[in-house]
């Protein structure tokens, strides 16, 4: 059953519910994940492999955690030139995009005469890419993670992902990670994949931070983790709103609809708009469209509208968007008459598609903006994932005689204030060393 729901009518708890989504619901697994991590902490391998062997392969080893170059060739075959081509369509896309946001390795701007300051941008010394498998074969992940990783210049670039129940990383993905430049490929995943790249262990190498999305299993770990490695933006199960006014055409609304929802059941879809014609519409073209998905598929979609998604009625488009604002998508479709002046008043969202010929799917895999969006209502304080993710800024200033006099007094007398006598005998010391 899909859910319709009526915005004015909605109980506190209701709305609680609807803007709280499944990402944030991950309290009960904090035990678990800390089970998890202390034990890779220990073990090492051993644990990656004892827990590879419950989720993944049954039969899985220590000499399987690594890809091998044999794997990644396998895998050009396996997957076939129309993949390939794709990929690497895609992959320039995504590159020449990501490269237009790289700012300069260092600049310096004069405050006043001898006062100089500016900034350093290096990027991380290591990123570890996390690229879910569970519910399907995404390398078009590895290619929003690894390119503005390569963009940025990170030295060492490695991705955890987990096995088939082969116990080998998935082949569309070995292509991606080929394509896009990246060092190191492991078998491995979930909690134990995270915790991995955390501590580091006899096969998996330590990294400066790691960034990609998971499961509620995965940001639980990333959760326990924060503070000891930087685990990047919060990127959860999918999610997504169709907004729509009156002239939105309502079987374009219930195909973008389905696109987040099929992701899984832990993902959120919600169709928001004031029409009830055109949500009429939609439910009305949804069961035809839900039944020539497949039957995994089928069920996610199933699962998803009747729970965290589904259609919402407000009762104007202001009201419509200001629910936008609160909600804060990941992704976030604007299907209006003018979307962008619609666009003008869209303060949180991971990303925003405007108008028919934009559906989330396009931006998903090939038009260059970056899918790795913040989840969870994240977006009200995070980006998607960009070149930033990878660089880090170190400020630099530079005094002349001049700019040092003009600022010596200034520094005692706030360091006095403050109670940091070193600090003023720093300067007043200096004065007359240098003869001021």
């Amino acid at each position: 059953m899909i859910q319709v729901r009526e915005l004015k009518s909605l109980s506190a708890a209701d709305r609680a519910t609807v803007l709280r989504r499944a990402e944030q619901d991950i309290s009960t697994l904090l035990p678990t994940a800390q089970t998890v991590i202390e034990r890779v902490r220990t073990e090492g391998d051993a644990a990656l492999v004892d827990y590879t062997r419950q989720f993944d392969a049954k039969e899985f080893t220590a000499a399987n955690l690594r890809a091998t170059k044999e794997d990644t060739a396998a895998a050009y075959d396996e997957v076939g030139e129309d993949v390939v081509a794709a990929i690497r369509a895609a992959h320039e896309n995504i590159k020449r995009f990501h490269e237009e946001q790289m700012p300069e390795p260092m600049w310096f701007m004069e405050i006043k005469p001898g006062i100089m300051a500016g900034e350093k941008i290096t990027p991380v010394a290591s990123a570890g890419l996390y690229v879910p498998r569970g519910k399907g074969s995404f390398p078009s992940v590895m290619l929003m993670l690894s390119v503005p990783a390569r963009v940025a210049g990170v030295p060492k670039v490695v991705v955890v992902t987990p096995p088939n129940p082969q116990g080998k990383a998935d082949a569309a993905s070995l292509v991606a990670a080929d394509v896009a430049g990246v060092d190191e490929v492991y078998a491995v995943g979930g909690m134990q994949g995270v915790a991995g790249l955390a501590y580091g262990t006899q096969t998996l190498p330590k990294v400066s931070k790691i960034v990609g999305p998971g499961s509620s299993y995965v940001s639980a770990a990333k959760r326990l983790l924060y503070g000891v490695i930087d685990v990047g933006l919060p990127a959860g199960p999918s999610e997504s709103i169709i907004l729509c006014d009156e002239k939105a055409d309502p079987r374009l609304a219930a195909l973008d609809l389905l696109v987040e929802a099929e992701h899984g059941p832990e993902s959120a879809a919600l169709l928001v708009t004031h029409s009830r014609e055109v949500a009429n519409g939609v439910l009305d073209a949804l069961p035809a469209y839900i039944a020539e998905l497949p039957e995994w598929r089928r069920k996610f979609v199933e699962s998803v509208l009747g729970s965290y998604g589904g259609v919402l009625i407000t009762e104007s488009l202001v009201q419509s968007i200001d629910f936008v604002n609160e909600y804060a998508p990941e992704h976030l479709e604007i299907l209006t008459e003018d979307p962008f002046s619609t666009v003008n008043r869209i303060q949180n969202a991971g990303e925003i598609l405007l108008g028919s010929y934009t559906p989330i799917p396009i931006s998903n895999y090939c038009l260059g903006l970056n899918a790795i969006l913040p989840t969870g209502g994240f977006a009200r304080s995070f980006s998607s994932v960009s070149i930033w993710d990878f660089l880090k800024r170190s400020g630099i200033g530079y005094l002349n005689r001049e700019g040092y006099a003009a600022l010596q007094g200034t520094t005692t007398t706030l360091a006095d204030y403050e109670g940091f006598p070193a600090h003023a005998m720093a300067i007043r010391k200096r004065n007359q060393i240098v003869g001021l």
